[in-house]
């Protein structure tokens, strides 16, 4: 938690499967990192590319600001979102993500955070761009790296989306 104060923090909390893009973050976090001094990234969970991620971010040189906790009791993750200020979801576009709505963003918008999510058919049918959640390309590691600047610079965008995702 200290490590977390007076930081900007980019928010994961899910399971570590390819398909959920997480070393698309990695990489567009790696872009943003120098001109956000004050950014983190928290992702939280476990699975297949937990070891591939964590020597990703080795190689990035960002292992000091991207923390990985693992897996987290249940009623721990209230306070763990409350922690983060921008929850994304870069999810690569593929038949299940295309298909299938995902439960995560709609759990964080019911907390009221600001959301950042690829634009795979699942989240397009969620987040409704610019008023309840921002939409990247999905896989595009330089949309993702725009948007998440864009988002923590912008205080007013973020309360916005903060306010809206409730609704």
């Amino acid at each position: 938690r200290s490590r977390l104060t007076d930081r900007k923090v980019i928010g994961f909390i899910g399971s570590f499967y390819r398909y959920e893009g997480l070393d698309l973050l990695i990489k567009a976090f790696a872009r943003i990192a120098d001109r956000r001094p004050d950014a983190m990234l928290l992702l939280v969970g476990g699975g297949e590319t937990e070891k591939e991620l964590k020597r990703l971010s080795v190689s990035c040189g960002l292992d000091s600001r991207i923390i990985m906790p693992g897996r987290i009791p249940h009623e721990r993750v209230p306070g763990v979102y409350a922690l983060m200020d921008v929850l994304t979801y870069p999810r690569y576009s593929m038949r299940l993500t295309e298909l299938v709505t995902p439960l995560k963003p709609l759990e964080c918008m019911a907390m009221g955070k600001a959301l950042l999510a690829s634009d795979v058919g699942g989240h397009r049918e969620l987040i409704r761009h610019g008023e309840t959640g921002i939409l990247f390309k999905a896989g595009d590691e330089a949309d993702l790296a725009e948007k998440l600047l864009r988002m923590l610079e912008d205080q007013d965008l973020l309360k916005t989306l903060q306010t809206q995702s409730r609704h």
